[in-house]
């Protein structure tokens, strides 16, 4: 590291606090009271599309950090290149990463499918239907577009460029998810709204912690090996599809079927590792700006 990347962090406190301070601009007193039927104000429509506009007020002012902040070395690196927003190695970057992902979910997709056949469910997938009755709900584009979108955009694309003028990449990687993890601690707040109590809210921020920096550390691997921002949006998307694995249901499973499913997991697990980097080569991208 050098020097003490005082102005670095610095702005990518600033660039969390706005995300997060963005949602809070609102009045939500129309889902505050209309969510005590469900107990979920963050699910009501109105708070969700008032949070939409706020990230998408974001997308437009996080590129600006960017340019403060980002490099300014070459005019060779663009501001599109550093966000991660070009043409050369697309393909690739759409296709492996996600193929990655899929490996490493081998376990909870084999799960998922034991009660469903993968028939119905392809069935489902292709039937238009479906995708019109999905489109009519605000949940279902908060968690599996924009919030994946503007997420990986300004955590992922506007803040690891900033952070690598002074870190190195492998440094970047672990610096970086943290800012991600820390702002997800926001929903502590629509728990204690709810009447969760405090030390249950505790642990359950603890918790969501930890696993969305575990996976701001995979995203930020990508972005730094490929060089692209699309294949982030997609795996992230893809995660808030499946959810957390099922370790509950898997340990409830019968013999020989629990035994099976472990396997599965553990099989997904090293097929994975073995894979990271194979899949991820630079080159595979067009990608010459960081190396890792």
């Amino acid at each position: 590291m050098s020097g003490l990347c005082l102005k670095e962090v610095f702005a990518c406190i600033l660039l969390s606090f706005l995300y997060v301070g963005s949602l809070y601009v609102w009045n939500a007193t129309q889902g505050r009271i209309t969510s005590r039927s469900n107990g979920r104000q963050r699910d009501h429509p109105s708070t969700i599309k008032k949070r939409c506009i706020s990230v998408f007020f974001m997308t437009i002012v996080s590129p600006f950090f960017v340019i403060w902040f980002g490099s300014k070395d070459s005019e060779e690196v663009t501001l599109w290149s550093q966000m991660g927003l070009r043409w050369e190695g697309m393909i690739p970057a759409l296709v492996l990463p996600m193929i990655l992902t899929f490996v490493l979910f081998l376990g909870p997709l084999i799960q998922s499918h034991l009660s469903v056949p993968i028939t119905y469910t392809l069935h489902m997938y292709f039937d238009p239907l479906y995708w019109y009755n999905t489109a009519q709900n605000p949940i279902w584009w908060r968690n599996q577009v924009v919030a994946p979108f503007s997420e990986e955009f300004t955590f992922r694309a506007c803040m690891l460029p900033i952070l690598l003028q002074c870190v190195s990449p492998g440094k970047a990687i672990f610096i970086a998810p943290l800012f991600f993890g820390v702002a997800h601690l926001h929903h502590a707040v629509d728990r204690l709204r709810v009447g969760i109590d405090l030390q249950a809210v505790i642990l359950i921020s603890s918790f969501q912690f930890l696993y969305t920096s575990v996976f701001g550390f995979y995203s930020a691997f990508l972005f730094i090996r490929t060089g692209h921002f699309l294949p982030l949006f997609a795996v992230h998307a893809f995660c808030n599809h499946m959810g957390l694995p099922e370790v509950k249901e898997m340990i409830k499973a019968p013999n020989p079927l629990r035994i099976k499913l472990m396997a599965y997991h553990v099989m997904g697990l090293i097929a994975w590792y073995f894979l990271l980097f194979p899949l991820t080569e630079p080159s595979l991208y067009g990608n010459t700006q960081h190396t890792l």
